[in-house]
């Protein structure tokens, strides 16, 4: 059907897709500043104006830290995707915060497995979207190792009440989907739209230890970097606890933030839910949480998808093929 449209005609339906992602957006943006039942925007700003978070010295820290949580998360990307196709740093750049700004209102983002294969040769984009679940699980397998030491200190310091029938149903579910997890991973012969299990492990197992190494590494200086920040605006809201007691609670949150699935609008009531829940055996009050997690949104996710906006409007599509 496309085949017997004008080149000008395919070109401007590209650019309204353009201009529909930026403006999907930036509205998905404004609606979970306003739409925040748990924390208005009014509420979340004379807070931070309270506490002087915007002195020049803070916000230039807490800057500091988002551009190298970012410039490791590019430099992870690179590394990654120049296995099927070396990319410059920028071009890895352009790609990451593109991608970012394309997803942002998908469900858990999962819209950036598309955004960052269309950068590539078609040949080449099942490998790259391969690619890009593996980072998102070197960045998954960190926050899960990090994650159960920080709920095992988290039981043994605030022995929060647990239920046994709870628990055990819990661990039950666990071990079955450990179990099918293993007779997924023998099973050669699973099939879906192209994707081959076997061809997917020859793959993996292909890439080069050394690289596989570097990805972690990445993953989890990103890791630390996103803490500290947390524990940072933490501190300057007058938060009474040291950098072990918070991170107990962070890495626990983390942790159980990432198994929660979450759909677009109920991704911060969920997420932030979670971490109000966890902080408050610290006696922390529910505005510092709250207004800890979306300013750290702000300045990880709307800051980027920003810039962001410029590579998704300057993206072209017939350079690609």
């Amino acid at each position: 059907m496309t085949n017997g449209l004008s080149y000008k005609t395919k070109q401007f339906f590209f650019v309204l897709i353009k201009l529909s992602i930026v403006a999907g957006t930036f509205y998905f943006i404004y609606q979970k500043l306003t739409q925040n039942e748990h924390l208005s925007f009014s509420d979340f700003s004379h807070f931070l104006e309270k506490n002087k978070v915007f002195s020049l010295k803070n916000i230039l820290f807490l800057l500091f830290l988002t551009v190298f949580n970012w410039f490791f998360e590019i430099l992870k990307w690179q590394k990654l995707a120049s296995i099927v196709t070396k990319i410059s740093f920028f071009k890895s750049l352009e790609q990451s915060l593109g991608a970012l700004t394309a997803s942002l209102f998908t469900p858990n983002r999962i819209g950036e497995y598309g955004a960052k294969a269309v950068y590539f040769q078609y040949g080449v984009r099942k490998k790259i979207m391969l690619l890009n679940l593996l980072g998102n699980m070197s960045q998954m397998a960190v926050t899960t190792f990090v994650g159960i030491f920080g709920l095992l200190a988290f039981y043994a310091t605030y022995k929060p009440e647990i239920n046994p029938y709870q628990l055990l149903v819990l661990v039950g579910i666990c071990l079955i989907i450990l179990l099918f997890a293993r007779l997924f991973w023998k099973n050669n012969s699973w099939n879906l739209r192209g994707f081959e299990l076997s061809k997917i492990k020859a793959f993996i197992k292909d890439i080069a230890p050394a690289t596989k190494t570097q990805v972690l590494l990445l993953a989890t200086i990103r890791y630390f970097l996103f803490s500290l920040q947390f524990y940072f605006l933490l501190i300057l809201f007058q938060v009474n606890l040291n950098y072990y007691e918070a991170m107990v609670i962070i890495s626990s949150s983390y942790l159980l933030s990432s198994i929660i699935p979450s759909i677009f609008i109920f991704d911060v009531v969920i997420k932030g839910g979670v971490a109000v829940f966890l902080f408050s055996f610290a006696a922390v009050d529910n505005v510092i949480v709250l207004s800890t997690i979306t300013f750290m949104w702000l300045l990880n996710f709307v800051l980027p998808s920003i810039f962001g906006s410029y590579y998704v409007l300057n993206f072209n599509l017939a350079d690609k093929e």
